[in-house]
């Protein structure tokens, strides 16, 4: 069976955005409710600008899924841009600082950052997004359940326990237009957005993901590109404008002694037939992960998303063309897009774990990618009494 992987193509007015999906057993079922739910959840969101009042994002499914199940060829999707006009939009020649624009057009040798911008722009999250909202459709079938939320907007920084039940959570988040958990944070976090908008600035701030239901073993101690903390921190850390990603403490544990960082191992025999297996934890400093791997405690995943780079009032700059000084280009954008970049990390974590969980699990059909599940769990829990 082949890794699991998926690329993106297209341009944020282009005619479209496409995803290919390659690895996916055949005989799952593909939610399209699902997958449109999460496409609608990163459009919204306090701060957006008037292009998400313009997209209507729903995919179109043009290959790898017959009658709604997928048939194990690679699963193409489709979102088709409402605001199509590549060919007509004007010529950017003031780069905006912060953005992809000066480096780009240097790059590919024009004075143009419109090429630049067009790819490099975040529409281009949404065919991401359709990407891990597929493979939700996998995890699901297990009981892995992964949710993202924001902890911070600006100077406001919300309240979330580490021992809160991520299906409250989840319904918490999607009760506030801010997607945060903590309702105290809602109101602060929606004044601060509208000062922003006022002073023509922008905001940003951070979200985390939780996925909880992993046994312990996805992943790899075997060599570095197989290590999953390495795979979620450069998945998620390519999101646009993404600036920092850590796992569980992060840096925080630079502060601490390693008596007050790493996670003291217990067993529970009346826990051995959950996905932990009876091993478990009065901490999870480590987010889930050690050595590379998942080791049954929830994975815990912070990203840090800056400002986004447009700015109403513009910031000093140089016209490409004439090399004189001049205020950057505006290009229609929003305010903040904290509260729909949390929905982006959450789907691009659940795409790595699923990657992680097929290349434990592996199999060609679904049924068997369930039963080396099956054989895995039957066979830690027989240690140690029985061998590999």
């Amino acid at each position: 069976m082949a890794e699991l992987t998926y690329r993106t193509a297209g341009e944020s007015h282009g005619q479209a955005l496409i995803t290919l999906v390659e690895g996916l057993p055949a005989g799952l079922n593909v939610d399209a409710d699902l997958i449109n739910g999460e496409l609608r959840r990163r459009q919204g969101g306090y701060g957006r600008g008037d292009r998400m009042r313009m997209e209507q994002d729903t995919v179109t499914i043009l290959g790898g899924v017959r009658r709604g199940v997928t048939i194990g060829s690679p699963v193409v999707m489709q979102l088709t841009n409402a605001d199509f006009r590549i060919d007509q939009a004007p010529e950017i020649s003031r780069p905006r600082p912060g953005h992809a624009d000066l480096a780009g057009s240097l790059k590919w040798l024009t004075t143009d950052c419109r090429n630049t911008l067009e790819r490099a722009s975040a529409r281009e999250t949404a065919a991401r997004v359709g990407a891990g909202a597929l493979t939700k459709c996998l995890l699901r079938e297990f009981d892995v359940l992964c949710v993202g939320f924001v902890t911070r907007i600006g100077p406001v920084e919300a309240t979330v326990p580490e021992d809160a039940d991520l299906a409250k959570l989840k319904a918490a988040r999607d009760a506030n237009e801010v997607y945060t958990p903590d309702p105290a944070a809602v109101d602060p976090m929606i004044a601060a957005i509208k000062q922003a908008q006022k002073d023509k600035d922008t905001l940003g701030g951070i979200v985390e993901v939780r996925v909880t239901g992993l046994p312990p073993g996805l992943g790899s101690c075997a060599s570095w590109q197989q290590k999953l903390d390495g795979r979620i921190m450069q998945a998620v850390g390519s999101i646009q404008a993404f600036k920092g990603v850590e796992i569980g403490l992060g840096f925080g544990a630079t502060s601490r002694p390693g008596s007050q960082v790493h996670d003291a191992i217990h067993f529970d025999h009346a826990q051995r037939d959950t996905t932990n297996f009876g091993f478990v934890r009065k901490t999870n400093r480590a987010g889930g992960l050690e050595g590379g791997m998942t080791n049954g405690q929830p994975l815990i995943v912070r990203a840090a998303m800056k400002p986004i780079s447009t700015l109403l009032q513009g910031m000093d700059s140089v016209n490409l063309k004439t090399l004189r000084p001049e205020r950057s280009d505006y290009e229609r954008s929003d305010t903040c897009a904290v509260p729909a970049a949390s929905v982006v990390a959450e789907n691009v974590v659940a795409f790595e774990v699923a990657r992680a969980w097929l290349d434990k699990f592996a199999g060609d059909t679904l049924r068997e990618v369930r039963a080396a599940y099956e054989f895995y769990a039957e066979a830690v829990r027989g240690l140690p009494d029985s061998t590999a």
